[in-house]
């Protein structure tokens, strides 16, 4: 299977992308760029979390009513909810509705806040399991790795749900913490480029 399809304008791209049209636009724009704004770390950990057994495109495409009904991922509104807010979230067709993850978005945000008190911010929690890129297999072979395993571990260790390592890895793809673009891709060298740039989030 060739790990790399052309592009409308002719580069090689991630052959994942071509699987909806949704994806090129998320891949070139928002896939593994690396990210230290806790609110979007959030939101993604909460929409890995919900896609669970789904395809990654019926999350996508509902990712703004998701945003909608879970006030936009702030964690410090979310948690707050109440047993009124899940009765509301399970009759909003514009979601996932299911009960265990949304109750699991509303648990973690609580925890998110024991966090941040804890170590500053997300991001600098998250970004401490940055994999040393000696240690991470070839692109997309892998579907979690030593690092994700770690974070899932410790996450759950604090009480967070459905933060498994397929989970916490396809998270870390996403945000920036691994390079996991195809090695002809277009998009390697320039989230490569982009990593070296990016400042690393310090703990306070």
């Amino acid at each position: 299977m060739n790990s790399t399809v052309r592009g409308p304008d002719g580069e090689l791209r991630c052959s994942w992308c071509s699987a909806a049209p949704e994806f090129l636009e998320y891949h070139d724009r928002e896939w593994g760029y690396p990210v230290d704004d806790d609110i979007r770390l959030f939101e993604k950990l909460c929409l890995e979390s919900f896609q669970s057994g789904l395809s990654w495109r019926t999350i996508l495409t509902k990712r703004e009513k998701f945003r909608a009904a879970f006030s936009n991922f702030d964690f410090n509104l979310v948690a707050k909810y109440n047993d009124s807010d899940v009765g509301r979230l399970m009759k909003n067709e514009g979601i996932v509705r299911h009960r265990g993850k949304i109750e699991a978005v509303i648990n973690n945000a609580k925890k998110a806040k024991a966090l941040v008190k804890q170590e500053g911010s997300l991001a600098s929690y998250f970004w401490q399991f940055e994999p040393d890129e000696n240690n991470l297999s070839r692109p997309q072979t892998a579907s979690s790795s030593t690092d994700s395993i770690a974070l899932s571990k410790a996450l759950k260790k604090q009480g967070w749900k459905f933060v498994g390592p397929t989970t916490i890895y396809a998270f870390m793809q996403a945000m920036g913490l691994v390079n996991d673009h195809a090695d002809d891709c277009v998009y390697r060298k320039k989230i490569e480029q982009t990593r070296k740039q990016f400042k690393r989030p310090e703990r306070a």
